[in-house]
């Protein structure tokens, strides 16, 4: 039902666009590519289809389902409702190795863009962990949301001095619309990295379902029924950065999806993270195709970044959760 789900909303993303294509035309061109049938179909639109709607709309479902799952091992490990990649600062970090390696040609051309991004996601979690250590005082998960955001500035003041002063005006043009998410220049070389990374680390996410429900009562609960804490930690952080990471290298910093998701998720399966992962990857693929097509055809002739969509519907399902906290 998942997959079905999913199917159908990629669908759409490739019938709705800037010019309207027929779901006949969309269907011929798939069997065309996948099963050689031979249809007649316009090489325009086939062109459309296969070359840019179709790997645009499985990246932002690989990436929306990879940020989604991102925030349910956040969130379940440091029992904190608003943590997320965006937030404790991963995506920020996975942004300033990328641009360091992409602009200051970090690595002489050895490290690619992903590693770099992983690297600075994983500096990005320890330096917040210390701070949130250092700053602890019995309210650890808040402290950690604070440091989070302390980070998030961190890197990206860092992201801006580098291009600031290492890019040329393409290459900073190009970058910060980059960093506000964009999906436009994805190709199919994006989507083979994209997905095996993603089902990757939902598996292995889904693999510690019930390491996750033990988590929910603390680390002393978890490890009293057996749950090795601190290898399930390294693994699953190292899961989180790197699905984190490898998103944000392809299209950039995208906010509030691992926030809100996971959230939604809960509403509607409850808390059992063998249901909620599951659940978490799939709204979290439908709601990002759902945000591509809404950035393609809310202005007339223009795309907007992916992240500006998400944050328009991330910023207020935000506020609630702030209101629903409290109360």
């Amino acid at each position: 039902m998942a997959l079905g789900v999913i199917t159908a909303a990629i669908l759409a993303a490739l019938m709705i666009g800037e010019t309207s294509i027929p779901a006949a035309t969309v269907l011929q061109t798939l069997a065309n590519k996948v099963w050689g049938a031979g249809y007649e179909v316009d090489l325009i639109d086939q062109g459309i289809l296969w070359e840019y709607r179709l790997p645009r709309a499985v990246v932002a479902a690989s990436c929306g389902a990879a940020l989604a799952v991102s925030g349910v091992v956040l969130q379940a490990l440091l029992r904190n409702a608003l943590a997320d990649p965006y937030i404790l600062g991963l995506s920020a970090g996975a942004s300033t190795g990328a641009v360091l390696v992409s602009i200051t040609g970090l690595g002489a051309g050895v490290i690619s863009m992903s590693t770099g991004a992983f690297g600075g996601a994983i500096v990005a979690f320890l330096i917040v962990a210390l701070l949130a250590r250092l700053a602890g005082n019995g309210q650890g998960a808040a402290q950690f949301v604070l440091a989070g955001i302390a980070g998030s500035q961190l890197f990206n003041a860092m992201t801006s001095l580098i291009v600031t002063k290492s890019a040329n005006a393409d290459q900073a043009r190009g970058i910060m619309f980059w960093l506000l998410g964009n999906l436009s220049g994805v190709r199919w070389e994006d989507a083979l990295l994209a997905v095996p990374v993603a089902v990757s680390g939902f598996l292995v996410v889904l693999f510690h379902a019930r390491a996750l429900d033990a988590f929910t009562f603390g680390t002393n609960a978890a490890a009293s029924v057996g749950v090795p804490v601190r290898r399930v930690h390294i693994i699953l952080i190292s899961t989180a950065a790197l699905l984190t990471a490898i998103m944000v290298s392809i299209v950039g910093s995208i906010g509030f999806v691992g926030l809100v998701i996971p959230h939604a998720a809960r509403f509607l399966t409850g808390v059992r993270h063998d249901a909620v992962i599951p659940a978490s990857a799939t709204i979290g693929a439908v709601f990002l195709v759902l945000a591509d097509i809404c950035s393609r055809v809310v202005i007339p002739g223009q795309v907007l970044p992916i992240g500006v969509v998400t944050a328009l519907i991330g910023a207020p399902a935000f506020a609630v959760i702030l209101v629903r906290g409290r109360k």
